[in-house]
């Protein structure tokens, strides 16, 4: 690896300290290693040209914003874990030291992850002229606007009306997704590299309406019918107000999301089921 790219958390001062220590060890290994505040997309911008690896120091918040950034890059992400959960990291800041050596000397595998499209609809039904495009690793989601109401949404799945819903929100998430919020409301868990898409409502007003896995090739339409605002979420940090009528189109992203990985696929399945058991002690993502 030539240039390597380093962001950080910058709420947590121990995450700025810790990335600062990564930048340090890599230095004498690297051509380039830069280093950046998760926050400040700007400076990453500027210096993500020719990044082969790009590590994120934090929680999985982390990783969300960074999987956005390098979309189309296709630099590899790692993440460092300094959270309480970290469904995304493959190191703890304990052992991540000790494994930059392998790393470096190219000791690892890709994972790659689907990513989801969002375009905003107006309520003419057509997307919007400008912008109202987006790319999500976990879930692009129609909520509630206001605490206390509920929002109105209708479905549909390749044009054909799939239902109505009332509740909190409607979440289409991807396998990533399938261990964040979507988790929280009661949905599956999809394997990693899986490439189906989750349609979910949080909170139905009906008792009957559960979560649809849907084929890769599904083009989900979600839009509002409330008089009520309602809010469009991607990946729980792009917000976007909505009205009656207006809505998100979401489908299989032609980008992948790519991992370094260390070890076997096969320790997903650990790895899993001891994150599940934090979360059930009390554990939240961050």
């Amino acid at each position: 690896m030539r240039k390597v790219g380093i962001c950080f958390h910058p709420q947590w001062p121990a995450a700025q300290a810790f990335a600062e220590e990564v930048k340090g060890a890599l230095a004498p290994h690297v051509s380039e290693v830069w280093l950046t505040s998760a926050w400040d997309e700007g400076e990453a911008r500027r210096n993500l040209e020719g990044t082969d690896l790009l590590i994120c120091v934090g929680g999985d918040g982390t990783m969300l914003w960074a999987a956005r950034l390098v979309i189309l890059q296709h630099t590899l992400l790692l993440g460092i874990n300094m959270g309480r959960l970290g469904f995304l990291a493959e190191l703890t800041a304990e052992e991540a030291l000790a494994k930059l050596p392998q790393i470096l000397e190219g000791g690892f595998r890709i994972e790659e992850r689907t990513l989801l499209h969002g375009e905003f609809l107006e309520a003419t039904g057509a997307p919007a002229a400008e912008g109202g495009r987006y790319h999500a690793l976990n879930d692009i989601m129609v909520g509630r606007g206001a605490p206390g109401r509920a929002v109105h949404v209708e479905a549909r799945v390749d044009g054909k009306r799939l239902g109505h819903y009332r509740g909190d929100a409607v979440i289409v998430a991807t396998a990533t997704g399938s261990t964040g919020y979507l988790l929280s409301a009661g949905g599956p868990v999809l394997y990693p590299e899986a490439h189906e898409l989750v349609l979910m409502p949080v909170a139905p007003h009906l008792a009957t309406a559960r979560a649809l896995v849907l084929p890769s090739s599904a083009v989900i339409e979600l839009r509002v019918t409330s008089e009520e605002k309602a809010i469009l979420s991607v990946d729980g940090q792009v917000n976007k107000e909505l009205g009656k009528g207006e809505g998100v189109r979401v489908f299989h992203s032609p980008h992948l999301a790519r991992f370094l990985r260390l070890g076997s696929p096969l320790d997903y399945y650990a790895a899993l089921s001891q994150r599940l058991k934090r979360t059930s002690e009390g554990g939240g993502q961050q």
